[in-house]
């Protein structure tokens, strides 16, 4: 499937990217977790929002302050950064929710991975011993 999302300058995004990140962050907030994850829309087409995040990946735009709250909530470690006016990035926030994806995705399906590797060990251990 091809990106249909407007493509970053040098390292800047379109003011259409920042709304569809704070999209994606309210979607997030709503996820459901033992759904899949959400998706947000763009021109009508939807976007899973950890293609959002991945695509904001390297956006060195200033994440405005409230987004940046919305972010530091989820952390589990105090926000920290060397800026004397403590900015995030786009990229740094965009980083920190593909982690919190994973994570949240990883707390859905696990159970199913569990049960695939113990079956898996169960075929390994019935053909060494058969």
């Amino acid at each position: 499937m091809k990106n249909l999302l407007p493509q970053l300058h040098e390292g800047h995004a379109p003011i259409t990217l920042h709304q569809l990140f704070r999209d994606a962050l309210d979607a997030y907030d709503d996820w459901v977790e033992s759904e899949e994850a959400p998706k947000v829309y763009h021109q009508g087409v939807p976007v899973p929002i950890a293609v959002v995040f991945d695509h904001m990946r390297d956006c060195t735009d200033i994440l405005p302050n409230n987004m940046v709250s919305a972010i530091t909530e989820r952390l589990t470690k105090p926000w920290n950064s060397d800026s004397p006016l403590d900015e995030m990035t786009f990229s740094t926030a965009a980083r920190v929710m593909s982690v919190l994806i994973r994570k949240r995705e990883l707390r859905r399906t696990g159970s199913d991975i569990k049960a695939f590797i113990r079956r898996l060990e169960r075929l390994r251990s019935e053909r060494i011993d058969g």
